[in-house]
């Protein structure tokens, strides 16, 4: 039978499993008489499956890294708030974080677009593409060095796209959506206000409580798995599955960048591609618990389960073009990453789009 998480047993949760790691890797001795590097990092997860990805990405660098190299991972709040974590790790008080970009955007509008930007017509997958070979990299960089932030950050593990959400009557028109009282993060805020509705950014935590208590109408967080555990099902039946708003997202791994270049180049590549391996095992891992919870979700707890309307998703994009346009005249670095995205999407999506079969034909072949 399983437990249902509230917030309080994901915090206590998150604890005993910090714990877990310190306990799991106590101090070693090397040969030279010196102790391990140990890096403090904390992550933006209380509990459930995203501090478990984390932990993922942390065992990973443990296997490659033997006795040389520790993180000690923390949940949320253990040192700092989690809108505080960046300029925590630029300042050296911890030494990396596990988070998203979008949680930081208020810096830059530009770093939502590493994780949160507008839909060409990829995915999370083909956004990491361009991260690594079209030049995403190098244009995060210089975004760091133009906020003049101490970070070096790796991304990882490609997120399906995010639920349109949780609502208290099936939407099936956009204009349902004019006036509603909604929680997101990042630039698809500037999108849901450009269609009307009136946008709340609040921490995973307090999501459920607010659409208990009416502070607002509808939500999203991530994924089947998340809401579940959130108990989003307890305050709403009519969940919302495909939306522009955030169609692709990944974790960023930050660590401060002066005790990065400090550590030896074989401990710095280390922490870099246990990121890439992570890459792989997030989505494995991840769709196969987000499927298994969504059928818990239906028939376990009643919830019904809709396609969002193309008419929501048609406004969605429209609205993406507004906030582009209107981002671009303001910032032109902002337009330079835009232009090297599309770019990248319109040539990798033409060979995609021709190429791949129509997947959802087949499916419907075998299972109706």
């Amino acid at each position: 039978m399983s437990k249902k998480l509230d917030r309080r047993s994901f915090l206590k949760g998150a604890t005993a499993t910090a714990a877990a790691s310190s306990l799991g890797f106590p101090a070693l001795v090397n040969a030279a008489g010196h102790g391990p590097t140990t890096l403090k990092v904390q992550a933006a997860w209380g509990g459930g499956i995203f501090l478990e990805n984390a932990q993922s990405y942390v065992d990973r660098v443990h296997a490659m890294a033997g006795k040389d190299l520790k993180i000690d991972l923390l949940p949320v709040n253990s040192v700092v708030k989690t809108s505080q974590m960046q300029d925590a790790v630029h300042r050296g008080v911890i030494d990396g974080c596990h988070y998203v970009p979008a949680y930081w955007y208020s810096k830059s509008k530009t770093a939502s677009l590493f994780g949160t930007g507008p839909c060409f017509g990829w995915s999370s997958q083909e956004v990491l593409g361009w991260v690594y070979y079209g030049g995403g990299q190098e244009l995060f960089d210089e975004l760091m060095g133009s906020l003049g932030l101490n970070i070096v950050s790796f991304f990882n593990s490609p997120m399906p796209a995010q639920p349109l959400g949780w609502f208290k009557e099936e939407i099936k028109d956009a204009s349902q959506m004019n006036g509603l009282k909604y929680r997101t993060v990042g630039l698809a805020a500037d999108v849901l206000l450009e269609m009307g509705m009136s946008v709340v950014q609040l921490p995973g935590g307090e999501i459920q409580p607010a659409m208990k208590s009416g502070l607002i109408d509808a939500a999203e967080f991530n994924n089947p798995t998340s809401d579940k555990d959130f108990g989003m099902q307890d305050v709403s039946k009519d969940y919302h599955l495909g939306s522009f708003h955030q169609s692709q997202e990944f974790f960023e791994i930050s660590f401060n960048k002066k005790k990065y270049d400090a550590l030896p180049q074989e401990l710095q590549a280390i922490l870099k591609y246990a990121s890439e391996a992570e890459n792989s095992n997030f989505y494995w891992h991840n769709t196969n618990r987000y499927a298994d919870d969504l059928i818990k979700l239906q028939k376990d707890h009643g919830v019904n389960v809709h396609r969002t309307p193309d008419s929501v998703m048609k406004e969605q994009l429209k609205a993406w073009d507004i906030v582009i346009d209107r981002l671009n005249a303001e910032d032109p670095f902002f337009k330079k990453v835009i232009e090297s995205q599309k770019a990248y999407a319109e040539r990798v999506m033409n060979y995609l789009n021709l190429n791949q079969p129509d997947y959802r034909m087949a499916y419907n072949h075998h299972f109706g």
